[in-house]
């Protein structure tokens, strides 16, 4: 009997608790959804750039299922290349073809020369097999080099959203954001101050991440590092902004983690881990709404393609912008603890 009522007792929770009722069954149901579109996307067709080669080289490439352009002259296939538009250059350098692969995404350039092989191979035997060059990175680039800015900003994005959000809601459930209300204080102050607070600690951690990645696991390096370290913070402000703004509609701490798989989960897919070209077009869009999709891409052209302020600007307003709308959302948010 006491069994019985226990059971009775949980049941009735979970059924009072919409939210974790959803978490039970439609969060999974989302993951698997979005996981099945991701993976069952299009083949992944490599962009290559043909200069000065003959036309046989061209058909046996685009019948091997790549997109091939071909340039009259070599320079306008570099700025291509420099332009991230193309994946590699096939050229004829010294009366020996050569080719010169983008280099930021160890994968792509090992498809890639695989493909080449292959045509090569059938148009003119080993002594035509081209010269490899890189743009970017190296011929030893490991898979980790290549996924490791993402997943600097990822442990930083997710961390940060984490402790900002428990954080914050302990402020709210122990009372200290009420009494901090009841003072004169103003709305857009106490989202300030708080951000300034938990800001200093996401600045060390950011630090902390990034020079760790890169000194001590020896992450492939090929920029700054305080522009990477502008980078994470920024993200990590993000991150912050959002964390504390979601906070608002939680009670419990168990149901900040129910934002996970909502939030935080569907970023993974569209950060860089996966390779967004394999996926259906329009599921490419959703992309534009992932701040950790603007600071990964920007992490991976520092560190990966040696880019500066000017190559990722866009990224870095696009992630303050996020962050500023989180903020100015944090503050209306506040208006149910106090209209002030």
């Amino acid at each position: 009997m006491r069994i019985s009522a226990l059971a009775t007792r949980i049941m009735q929770q979970f059924v009072r608790d919409k939210r974790t009722l959803a978490l039970l069954f439609l969060a999974p149901l989302l993951v698997l959804t979005l996981m099945y579109f991701v993976f069952n996307g299009q083949e992944p067709e490599p962009d290559i750039g043909v200069a000065g080669m003959p036309q046989l080289v061209a058909a046996k490439l685009e019948k091997a299922g790549a997109n091939v352009t071909i340039y009259d002259h070599r320079e306008a296939g570099m700025e291509a290349l420099r332009d991230g538009e193309l994946d590699a250059l096939l050229e004829m350098a010294d009366g020996r073809p050569a080719i010169l692969l983008e280099g930021s995404d160890p994968a792509v350039s090992q498809g890639v020369q695989m493909m080449l092989q292959r045509a090569m191979g059938q148009t003119g035997g080993e002594s035509a097999q081209p010269d490899v060059h890189y743009l970017h990175g190296k011929a030893d680039l490991t898979s980790f080099d290549s996924f490791g800015p993402v997943l600097v900003g990822f442990f930083s994005f997710f961390f940060v959203f984490l402790l900002a959000g428990v954080s914050f809601l302990r402020e709210r459930t122990t009372g200290t954001l009420e009494r901090l209300l009841a003072t004169p204080i103003r709305r857009g102050e106490v989202v300030a101050g708080y951000l300034g607070g938990f800001g200093l600690f996401t600045l060390l951690q950011a630090a902390l991440i990034a020079g760790y990645s890169i000194y001590a696991l020896d992450l492939y390096m090929d920029g700054s590092f305080w522009l990477v370290l502008l980078i994470n913070l920024l993200l990590s402000l993000a991150a912050l902004t959002l964390g504390t703004l979601l906070s608002s509609f939680a009670s419990t701490e168990f149901q900040i983690i129910q934002f996970i798989p909502i939030v935080i989960v569907p970023q993974v897919f569209f950060s860089g881990l996966f390779s967004l070209d394999t996926m259906n077009p329009w599921l490419q869009k959703l992309s534009f709404f992932m701040p950790l999709y603007y600071g990964a891409d920007a992490l991976r052209g520092t560190m990966i393609r040696g880019e500066g302020l000017s190559d990722i600007l866009v990224n870095v307003l696009v992630l303050l912008g996020f962050s500023i709308a989180f903020a100015l959302l944090n503050v209306a948010a506040l208006k149910k603890q106090r209209s002030i």
